[in-house]
C-alpha cells in the first residue's frame, strides 16, 4: 500500500473524529470511548499494513 494513502486514510480518520467531536452531541465519556476504539483500530490497521501485525495472524491460541 503506497504511503500516501495510508497518509490520506489517517487524514480522513482525524477529519472524521474531529468533525463527531465538534458537531455531534454527545455525552463526554461517550466521545472519549469512541476516540479510543478509533485510535486502537488505526494503530492496529497500520500495523497489518507495515507487516507488523501479519506475523501475528499465524499464531493460535
Amino acid at each position: 500500500m503506497p504511503l500516501l494513502t495510508v497518509f490520506i486514510v489517517l487524514v480522513v480518520v482525524g477529519v472524521v473524529l474531529w468533525l463527531i467531536n465538534t458537531y455531534i452531541p454527545m455525552d463526554r465519556k461517550i466521545k472519549s470511548i469512541l476516540n479510543v476504539v478509533a485510535v486502537i483500530l488505526v494503530i492496529i490497521w497500520l500495523l497489518q499494513v507495515f507487516g507488523i501485525l501479519g506475523s501475528l495472524k499465524s499464531l493460535k491460541v
